[in-house]
Order: C-alpha cells, then sequence, then structure tokens
C-alpha cells in the first residue's frame, strides 16, 4: 500500500454520517503511511427509494477491497446493513466489524460469524486488521512500552 495505490474501502451506512462513521474516519486520519479511498457516499441518498437505493450502494461497493462494518450502525438498521454485508460476500469483499464505541451496543452472534475479524476502537488495530484483510499485509508491528529500570 502506498499514496498511489491506497487501499479502498467501504464503510456501512444509512446514507447519514453517524457518530461512528466520523470517528472511524478520524482514526484512519491519525495514522502515518496509511492511505486510502473512501468508496462509500452516505450523502448521496438517491431519490427512487428501493431498488435505486440498492443500485447505489452495490456501485460503492463494487469499487472497494473490502467492507467495514460499525456495529453500532449495523443495530440501528439491520436489514440495510445485512444487505450490504450480503453483496460484500457476493463480491468475496472481506468484512471487518468494528464494535460499538464504549462497547454499549452488544454483538449479534450473526455479525460476529459473518465478519472476517472483529476489533475494538484503535487506531493501529483497526489499520492493521484493514491491511491484513484487504491486501493480506501482515505488519507485525508490536507494542513498545518504555520504562526506567532504576525505578523498580
Amino acid at each position: 500500500m502506498s499514496e498511489k495505490d491506497p487501499i479502498r474501502i467501504f464503510v456501512a451506512h444509512l446514507f447519514d454520517e453517524d457518530a461512528d462513521y466520523s470517528r472511524l474516519f478520524e482514526y484512519l486520519e491519525s495514522r502515518d503511511n496509511f492511505f486510502y479511498v473512501n468508496t462509500s457516499r452516505p450523502d448521496d441518498m438517491p431519490a427512487g427509494g428501493g431498488e435505486a437505493i440498492r443500485d447505489t450502494l452495490r456501485k460503492q461497493i463494487n469499487a472497494a477491497e473490502i467492507v467495514i462494518v460499525p456495529v453500532a450502525t449495523h443495530n440501528r438498521n439491520p436489514e440495510l446493513v445485512d444487505f450490504q454485508m450480503d453483496l460484500a460476500e457476493s463480491l468475496n469483499k472481506p468484512l471487518l466489524g468494528i464494535r460499538s464505541f464504549g462497547g454499549t451496543v452488544m454483538l449479534s452472534k450473526e455479525l460476529l460469524q459473518r465478519c472476517a475479524d472483529v476489533v475494538e476502537w484503535n487506531d493501529r488495530v483497526i489499520t492493521d486488521a484493514i491491511r491484513k484483510l484487504a491486501r493480506n499485509e501482515d505488519t507485525s508491528q508490536w507494542e513498545v512500552i518504555d520504562f526506567d529500570p532504576d525505578l523498580l
């Protein structure tokens, strides 16, 4: 992954930018050397409803390499998010679940089974999971803890 070859991501949405949707992009932007293109367009609500909504989502998901599903978004409208997940699976796009911020929403068994991985709200963990699922890149990053042995 480079600036010239960013990862194309789709974030499940309900045609509005809720808190988890916006928060996810804040987390992604906080990581150095993580380049992505957002194929989801929550502000692009088609006027026709029904089939027009499904067509719009098909175009957005088809352009992505990975589909990210915030649990809270799924709980707000399971039917629409399930459609997005079904479409992603039919297009062989990996699904990455993100637990609700603060753990306020329970993760359903179905969502847990359908997602290739489910992660917490941690910028490094999220970007590592995206790299692994979208491009099969192993980041092998380790946490470094600085401490003064003289204080022990």
